[in-house]
């Protein structure tokens, strides 16, 4: 384990990236200035021997589970160092392992006490081939040691051959269940508002049906009723702001311009690889928010800049022991294999970034990041051999 005492830096930094002006969207990017002293932090192994660990549930009980992208579910006893590992016996012969798809994000029902139902999202085949991509819901056993498939919460999402395949769901404040989606890097797919790729969805967790008041809830479409925002390229990152119900997204660039957004409901976040369909293919040339095609699209509080970090989960500090990052917005990195601290104005501009050296380049690619129910901070590798799930503490 490590403990080092990091502060919060200016965006000018390199490696930071940039937060565009708030004021005049079209205008440079502007430099947060502000900086705090932040507690030093503790990274501590949890257990490894998983591969790809894509998402974190934490259980009632204390134990801890772990959905892996190679189509496997691991339990582990708890969520402290040294927690035995225990593989979930669950029928996940239909999922389609390839790139970027295949068993992705989770999320543990609220009810999970009485029910012991937890859902998934991932790449579907059937006879060996792609499907689409879905919500499925599964109980699990009283000993834990395997899950019952009880029923497929929402299906349809668009897939390809596995690349852009999103899909990280959360639960809100008033118990819907918002989903990232990718756009399977398909042209069209991001701004036509009747597909569920490159979207951010918002749907009842228990019935899946679309929320009633969702924006474009009176759509005769049925896929559009469930959109809370488009124009989006592969979102794998989507967090709740404590006390504020504030949707924040952590979106992949092409090669340049990672982005993190704040959903506004009926929002296009200006994506559009299809340049308006007069282009065949993929044309990732365009840029992330465009602004020159779509003049009311709601740019990022945070990009990458000029190089990406290939940003992944997100998730909110919340806690009194975590100092000035309480209330911080937390942003794994593949590529970048690092952490990013956004800490947010009460409107959600970004203030101030900080990289906290105990985690950067120590541990490979990072991926999941969920908060705990200690308000620990907790965080999957993502290598592919011997990953690991780690808990951050504050030093």
């Amino acid at each position: 384990m490590t403990a080092v005492t990091a502060a919060l830096t200016a965006c000018s930094q390199p490696g930071v990236g940039e937060v565009p002006a708030r004021a005049e969207p079209r205008s440079e990017p502007s430099t947060p200035s502000s900086t705090a002293e932040v507690p030093g932090l503790r990274v501590e192994e949890v257990a490894r021997g998983m591969s790809h660990g894509w998402d974190i549930g934490f259980l009632p009980d204390g134990q801890v589970l772990v959905t892996q992208r190679p189509a496997r579910i691991a339990l582990l006893s708890s969520s402290e160092p040294g927690a035995s590992v225990t593989e979930v016996d669950a029928d996940l012969t239909d999922v389609f392992v390839q790139g970027e798809g295949g068993l992705m994000g989770m999320v543990v029902h609220p009810d999970f006490a009485e029910s012991r139902r937890f859902t998934t999202c991932q790449t579907h085949m059937a006879n060996g081939e792609p499907v689409d991509i879905r919500l499925v819901t599964w109980q699990l056993s009283d000993d834990g040691r395997s899950a019952t498939r009880e029923r497929d919460l929402l299906t349809g999402l668009p897939l390809t051959g596995g690349r852009h395949s999103g899909c990280r769901p959360t639960i809100a404040d008033d118990g819907s269940l918002i989903v990232g989606t990718g756009d399977t890097a398909v042209g069209s797919v991001p701004q036509d508002r009747t597909s569920l790729g490159g979207k951010v969805l918002r749907l009842n967790l228990e019935t899946g049906e679309p929320m009633p008041d969702n924006p474009f809830i009176d759509s005769e479409n049925q896929n559009e009723r469930y959109l809370l925002s488009y124009g989006h390229r592969n979102i794998q990152g989507v967090a709740i702001r404590p006390g504020s119900g504030q949707i924040f997204t952590a979106e992949h660039g092409p090669d340049k311009n990672d982005e993190v957004n704040l959903i506004q409901p009926g929002g296009n976040y200006g994506w559009d690889p299809s340049q308006g369909g007069t282009v065949d293919g993929y044309d990732e040339s365009v840029p992330m928010t465009d602004l020159e095609r779509f003049p009311d699209a709601v740019p990022a509080k945070w990009q990458s800049g000029e190089t990406t970090e290939a940003v992944c989960a997100a998730t909110f500090l919340e806690g009194e022991q975590w100092g000035a990052l309480n209330g911080a917005l937390v942003v794994t990195a593949l590529k970048g294999a690092k952490v990013i601290l956004l800490t947010l104005a009460e409107a959600g501009d970004v203030d101030s970034v900080a990289i906290p050296p105990e985690i950067q380049d120590q541990f490979g690619r990072l991926r999941a990041a969920r908060l705990g129910p200690d308000g620990n901070l907790y965080i999957t590798t993502t290598n592919g051999q011997d990953d690991k799930l780690l808990r951050v503490t504050p030093a």
